[in-house]
């Protein structure tokens, strides 16, 4: 199974079937609390996110209780995850900016989201995705990894590059169930040091598994 319309397929068709309701990991209950979940997320684990932000929330429940904290006072909260203090100052002005800019509200679109401080594409299309619905794909690293290892993309050397070629490839409907389908296989299976490939359901259409592996699993499915 070479192509790739063919291995979107086979990935949907498993997922949908074992995956259906698939959510992502980080714990939030409104737009505003999944963009700063998302923003602390950035090169950092969730589960240590999601240790931080329930105090973080309770002491600044909305964007405009976030927009008065000095930087050091949102850094007692986040200090323990990754580059807390450029996260910090940038959770600050993304603040500031919401309620000076948007009145306070998360904006839904693309444009208005990247304007916001700390804001990139990625984080922008994880809350685009799961706070307001839209069909997006946030590309972090399992997702860059996962896409070249089977083989989904070419000639896509950027978080970008590859974005693109997934959206045009996976069925709209199902574009953002697939960025969790896709980042949790990375993050439990095809793990960036060692990928558990004797428990992957993909393996038959990996471009990069062991190719006594790939025929095996081929034969299995075929029978």
């Amino acid at each position: 199974m070479k192509k790739r319309k063919d291995k979107i397929k086979f990935i949907v068709d498993y997922f949908e079937e074992h995956q259906p309701n698939v959510q992502s990991e980080l714990q939030y209950t409104s737009a505003y609390q999944l963009l700063v979940a998302t923003m602390l997320a950035a090169q950092c684990t969730d589960k240590r996110v999601n240790m931080v932000t329930p105090a973080l929330f309770e002491a600044y429940p909305t964007p405009a209780a976030l927009s008065q904290a000095s930087v050091e006072e949102i850094l007692d909260f986040v200090k323990s995850v990754s580059y807390p203090n450029s996260k910090s100052a940038h959770l600050s002005a993304m603040a500031k900016m919401l309620v000076s800019e948007f009145g306070g509200e998360v904006p839904d679109t693309m444009t208005g989201l990247t304007r916001l401080p700390g804001v990139g594409n990625k984080t922008a299309n994880v809350v685009l995705a799961f706070a307001f619905g839209q069909a997006a794909m946030p590309v972090d690293t399992h997702v860059f990894r996962v896409a070249h290892r089977l083989g989904l993309v070419k000639d896509a050397p950027t978080p970008d590059a590859v974005e693109k070629q997934l959206v045009a490839q996976f069925p709209r409907e199902v574009l953002s169930k697939a960025h969790h389908w896709l980042l949790l296989h990375g993050r439990y299976i095809c793990t960036a040091r060692k990928p558990h490939c004797n428990e992957c359901p993909l393996v038959a259409i990996c471009d990069s598994a062991p190719t006594e592996k790939r025929i095996h699993a081929s034969s299995s499915c075929s029978q």
